[in-house]
Parts: structure tokens; C-alpha cells; sequence
């Protein structure tokens, strides 16, 4: 089973659905060879009907195709080919490995922390 994700014009993941995988090939009704590649399928999914003015990339939940599994509002950045999830905070900056990154590095003590965005900082979690 593999994974597809079907993007807007502004590259927005919008539905990411389960199809065949890349290495099977089909007849269609029609006679035509269908699939066989990652390519082939992509186009497939994009030209159904219902998906209609979207694009169509694979996606991974092992996370080695195109970076990490595509959600729904992820964006596909295709200079790079690779999905990034949506910015959890305003003050957090994209690294070059298309990671999310504070502002003020999460403090190494073995304690749990959240982030606070409205006064930039981590803020430890204590348990009831």
C-alpha cells in the first residue's frame, strides 16, 4: 500500500489518500497499461476526476520519500521536493533540513518543557 498526497495551487496538502504501490502495474478497461513507477501512478491519482486541478506526490510514512509523510495542511516545497509541516509557532524559524526550530533552544535536563510563544520561552511541565 502506498501513500499519496493531493496538493492545491498554492501547494497546500488537502487530502492524502491510500493507493497502489508504485511497483504495480494494471490493464485498464481500456487496454492501457496503468502504473509501474511513482511517476506513473502521481499522474494517475491527479487525473481522476475528483482530484481535478490538484497535483499528486507520494508520500511515505517511513518518511524517506520527499522528507517526512504528508498531513493535510503540510507544504510541498518543490524546489526541494520534500513536505513541511505547518509552523507550530510564529516566532519559529524553517532550517535547512526543512525543520521547524525555537527561537531559544529546548532546555537538556530530562525535564518536560512547552514553549510559550507569547513570551519566548520554555516553560517546564510539572504533573499533577
Amino acid at each position: 500500500m502506498a501513500h499519496y498526497a493531493l496538493i492545491n495551487s498554492n501547494n497546500i496538502v488537502v487530502q492524502v489518500i491510500t493507493g497502489v504501490n508504485e511497483t504495480v502495474t494494471q490493464i485498464g478497461i481500456d487496454g492501457t497499461s496503468v502504473g509501474g513507477s511513482s511517476e506513473a501512478w502521481e499522474q494517475f491519482y491527479q487525473n481522476q476526476p475528483q482530484h481535478q486541478g490538484l497535483t499528486c506526490k507520494r508520500t511515505s510514512y517511513n518518511d524517506k520519500i520527499r522528507k517526512q509523510y504528508a498531513g493535510i495542511g503540510y507544504t510541498y516545497d518543490a524546489d526541494a521536493d520534500v513536505f513541511v509541516a505547518p509552523k507550530p509557532f510564529a516566532s519559529w524559524i524553517l532550517d535547512e533540513n526543512y525543520d521547524w526550530q525555537p527561537p531559544i533552544p529546548m532546555p537538556v535536563d530530562g525535564k518536560i518543557y512547552a514553549w510559550f510563544d507569547e513570551n519566548q520561552q520554555w516553560i517546564e511541565v510539572v504533573e499533577p
